[in-house]
């Protein structure tokens, strides 16, 4: 059901999310960490587009 392409935007969305997390808590540099959270979002529309154009290439 899952290509290694979505495996791959699950890892990128979870670093993200870590590395956001680490910014926040550890850090206490709250505008990368709102920043590199930004990201999230994007990555994820990122892939739901590769994956419609994927799925549209095939028929």
């Amino acid at each position: 059901m899952f290509k290694k392409s979505d495996y791959f935007i699950i890892l990128a969305v979870m670093l993200s999310f870590l590395v956001s997390a680490y910014l926040w808590f550890i850090v206490k540099d709250a505008e990368q960490a709102i920043f590199t959270a930004i990201w999230i979002p994007s990555i994820f529309c990122f892939g739901i587009y590769f994956k419609l154009c994927a799925l549209m290439g095939r028929k």
